[in-house]
């Protein structure tokens, strides 16, 4: 497991949420609250499991990770270039942020940015993609992971049952789906839209190991995602409850940041909240 220090890790993703924040008031860039409640997740992905990414990004035997819920792609992006996947000056232009000629949109691009897997957004996608690399890792004699995080939302999707079937009838024990249990959804709580629960038990009896775990527990995810694979000969399915618009008071639990972007002042509040003011 890699050596960490959780302090700086709960700090690093105090950080993330201010300039995800900034960069959402300063282009307009909707989807904060999701962003949020997924930025404990991304943390200990890339500083606490990820093998070093800028070094093994040609090869074909690397760790995986696709954004499947790419509308939080602004959260990804400000992980990459602190990973040392592009530099950091490139997503300095906040204002072109979405516009024609920008890689940076408001979802994962297919081309152009370093440690960027596949292009997300359309919800349940995801998955399916992730078993096609697993498959072709394992076909290759790899033994990679492949982890695919994924909104609670994005479980109404046909596709993500399909492909859940299919993971779990080839065992494919080195990938990780992560969803991002927030609780909500564009419309409505997720459990009034489309009921989810027992969320972990609809995995179980699609042949996948499921677990249920704090998701702004950055230690407690890092330990978990180090446990790949985790001995059942089983795909794992971490179910990791979230709080959406996590970190900031005025935005915790409420829908409407779904798609509201918000003022400088709301952007002074939510820093200083976060400690970085």
């Amino acid at each position: 497991m890699i050596d960490i220090d959780y302090q700086v890790l709960n700090q690093t993703a105090a950080e993330l949420r201010g300039i995800v924040i900034e960069t959402s008031c300063k282009a307009g860039v909707p989807h904060l609250g999701s962003c949020l409640s997924c930025i404990d997740i991304l943390t200990a992905l890339y500083w606490g499991t990820l093998d070093d990414m800028p070094s093994r990004i040609g090869r074909p035997d690397r760790d995986r990770f696709i954004l499947s819920k790419g509308h939080a792609a602004p959260a990804l992006f400000q992980v990459l270039a602190r990973k040392g996947m592009f530099p950091l000056d490139m997503l300095d232009n906040l204002a072109r942020y979405g516009e024609n000629g920008t890689l940076f949109g408001e979802h994962p691009p297919a081309h152009g940015i370093p440690g960027v897997e596949a292009a997300t957004g359309s919800l349940g996608h995801g998955l399916p993609i992730g078993i096609g690399m697993k498959l072709a890792s394992r076909m290759r004699g790899y033994n990679n992971r492949v982890f695919v995080l994924m909104s609670d939302g994005e479980c109404n999707e046909g596709s993500v049952w399909e492909a859940a079937m299919m993971a779990g009838a080839q065992k494919l024990e080195r990938l990780v789906v992560v969803i991002d249990f927030n609780k909500w959804q564009a419309t409505g709580r997720s459990e009034e839209v489309l009921a989810l629960s027992p969320l972990a038990d609809k995995w179980r009896a699609f042949g996948w190991s499921a677990c249920e775990e704090d998701g702004h527990d950055i230690k407690a995810l890092s330990e978990r995602f180090c446990t790949v694979p985790d001995g059942s000969g089983k795909p794992i399915a971490i179910i990791a409850h979230t709080v959406k618009g996590k970190g900031v008071s005025f935005m915790e639990d409420d829908n409407n940041w779904h798609y509201r972007v918000p003022t400088q002042d709301e952007v002074i509040s939510a820093r200083r909240e976060l400690g970085l003011i």
